[in-house]
């Protein structure tokens, strides 16, 4: 690709349910479709690209406190499926696998999988992959402020630079794009510390039907635009 590729793309994935009403089958079949077909794609041709990290918020701290039990339960056991089956396709395909967000209220074997899943995959350097799980902005700061706390780090010292080191994503460059599909125009508590300077692409499109080719067009985007970082 010669125009400029993003080093972080960031994806917020809207609209799973509605694709999936609005085809006569239940909510949750719009995650197992976008799991199996639309995700692997996108990282996949991300890596082609040259994307070099690709952020994938798959479940908000929301969604499992506000959710019925029952599409909580399907969230999880997809989480299982992805991680037994397709994380081990990403690794082949030379994926380093990441998590961010509240790792601990997750049940314990899906915990276990995400360790896995990290150590089996830390020597991997196509393209790192992180996966926001049980991830919120306020709740990710606010764990970092405990961390902070906890550390001989004093508040009167405290700077961007070392304020990064407590967020999840420390040692992960800033998104560059930020993506949102489903017609929605906000970032949710996406990222809030780290999304200052990021560029947002919006889509009308549901995410089963963000394909590699409207991937592209968003970058396409992208390289057309001028970043200032404030200046």
């Amino acid at each position: 690709m010669s125009m400029a590729v993003p080093t972080h793309i960031a994806i917020i994935p809207d609209g799973n349910r509605r694709w999936a009403r609005e085809r006569g089958l239940p909510g949750f079949e719009g995650h197992r479709y976008a799991a199996n077909k639309i995700l692997p794609t996108l990282i996949e041709k991300s890596g082609e690209f040259g994307v070099k990290y690709f952020t994938f918020w798959a479940s908000s701290t929301e969604n499992l406190k506000k959710r019925t039990k029952g599409e909580v339960k399907h969230l999880f056991n997809l989480a299982r499926f992805f991680i037994q089956h397709k994380i081990r396709e990403l690794k082949e395909r030379g994926a380093q696998i990441k998590f961010i967000g509240d790792i601990s209220k997750l049940p314990k074997d899906v915990q276990k999988g995400i360790k896995k899943s990290i150590q089996e995959t830390s020597q991997n350097r196509k393209i790192i992959v992180i996966f926001a799980v049980n991830y919120g902005g306020k709740d990710e700061i606010l764990r970092a402020i405990k961390k902070i706390q906890n550390s001989k780090v004093k508040s009167q010292n405290l700077n961007k630079s070392n304020f990064d080191k407590f967020l999840d994503t420390k040692g992960i460059p800033d998104p560059d794009l930020i993506i949102r599909t489903g017609g929605e125009k906000r970032l949710s508590g996406f990222m809030p510390w780290q999304s200052e300077y990021s560029e947002l692409y919006f889509s009308d499109l549901y995410f089963p039907d963000f394909n590699a080719n409207e991937l592209e067009i968003a970058i396409e985007d992208y390289s057309l635009r001028q970043r200032r970082f404030g200046k």
